[in-house]
């Protein structure tokens, strides 16, 4: 591995259980999940210790469900400042090794150590800061060592708690090929089935596919997938990556200035879609909102909200937005509106501590958007529009 470059993902171990038991050391060795609402049986579980998912609770298990099959499984609340404290620590100590490290979540990063290691191994390096970040924070994590960023992640994810794996292009069809097509970084959760019915069962199946067969069936992005199921991904390690997406918002000037609180509603509710398309397209959560008002007069004003969750869906933006006008708008006439979304987060590491009933109704709301904006795409913006009524300023 010297001559190639070596890339570190450490990802910690059931971050947030793992927090609360170094908070609480009394918690050590007893099954502990963190989940949303767990005063009501109906609350879902956010994560999980090890010693519960021996018992088989999971991520999303219903709170009932998961005290069934573990009936001492303590439950407690998620504390979101406990968990950023704890992960401002852990990048600190990254940093101290390399200038080059990639925060990918809130306990997840790549570093490229490449120029670093000459005198020690990377696999004592790795142990070195497992051991310190254990010392430091009390917390267990995994590392994978690999080339690049697609097999070091690959590698993390095979041994936990507390792994130390080395994935080399050598070892891939030995170690990554065999494993099922679920398990492969970057295959989305409802497109497994697509994928076996197909007949790709396996990573090593992905590998060996043919190029057009592919194309046809799951689209170009196929591609890349097929190329890092082969090993093979140049993408740098970029330290700013993370907080690439500072805002996605838009604007609008009135056609005429307005006190009509219903047309401003609407123009609310056509700048809550244009910020959700945006930020599907780029694939990332907001957990911040901002309303900009500006009136007859030119006095502009403004006001925030940081969320508990982070949202994405059109509605989700219009109800936040909405709340923030009504808390700010003083009935005079307004000239600009605006909208926007901050504190971003990337799709697949965005997480909600939904209940079981909004947890299918968010699946369910998911599905219909994704239908909505394929019509919207091939048709144009206006061939659906819900609950459309003829406001001021509607031309038909």
């Amino acid at each position: 591995m010297n001559k190639a470059r070596v890339i570190f993902h450490l990802d910690m171990n059931s971050f947030y259980a793992s927090v609360e038991v170094a908070h609480n050391p009394s918690l050590k060795g007893k099954p502990v999940a963190i989940a949303g609402n767990p005063e009501e049986r109906r609350g879902i579980i956010v994560t999980s210790s090890y010693e519960a998912r021996a018992k088989g609770v999971k991520t999303t298990m219903p709170i009932w469900q998961a005290k069934k099959l573990c009936p001492n499984l303590i439950v407690l609340s998620p504390n979101g400042e406990r968990y950023k404290a704890a992960s401002k620590a852990l990048f600190e100590i990254l940093f101290s090794y390399t200038p080059f490290v990639q925060q990918v979540s809130i306990d997840e990063g790549y570093l490229d150590l490449t120029s670093y290691l000459k005198e020690i191994h990377p696999v004592k390096l790795a142990q070195l800061m497992q051991e310190r970040i254990q010392m430091e924070l009390n917390l267990p994590c995994s590392i994978g060592i690999a080339p690049n960023k697609f097999l070091a992640k690959m590698a993390s994810d095979m041994k936990k708690p507390n792994g130390i794996t080395v994935l080399r292009k050598r070892d891939i069809e030995k170690m990554l090929w065999p494993m099922p097509i679920e398990k492969m970084h970057g295959i989305g959760r409802r497109t497994v089935d697509k994928w076996k019915k197909y007949g790709v069962n396996t990573i090593g199946d992905l590998a060996k596919a043919d190029r057009l067969s592919l194309i046809k069936k799951f689209g170009e992005h196929a591609l890349q997938l097929k190329e890092r199921a082969n090993g093979l991904d140049d993408r740098t390690v970029n330290p700013h990556a993370y907080g690439e997406f500072k805002s996605i918002g838009n604007s609008t000037t009135l056609r005429t200035d307005t006190k009509n609180v219903v047309f401003l509603q609407s123009t609310l509710e056509n700048l809550a879609m244009r910020v959700h398309e945006r930020l599907r397209s780029k694939e990332v959560f907001a957990r911040g909102i901002q309303i900009t008002i500006r009136y007859f007069d030119w006095k502009m004003v403004t006001k925030s909200n940081k969320l508990l969750n982070p949202i994405q869906t059109k509605e989700e933006i219009m109800k936040e937005a909405f709340n923030l006008f009504r808390q700010i708008w003083n009935k005079e006439a307004v000239r600009l509106l605006g909208v926007s979304t901050y504190d971003l987060i990337e799709k697949k590491y965005a997480y909600k501590q939904l209940d079981l009933f909004t947890y299918k109704e968010e699946i369910r709301r998911e599905e219909l958007n994704e239908t909505l904006q394929q019509l919207r795409n091939k048709f144009g913006d206006d061939i659906v529009k819900k609950g459309w009524k003829k406001q001021e300023g509607d031309e038909h």
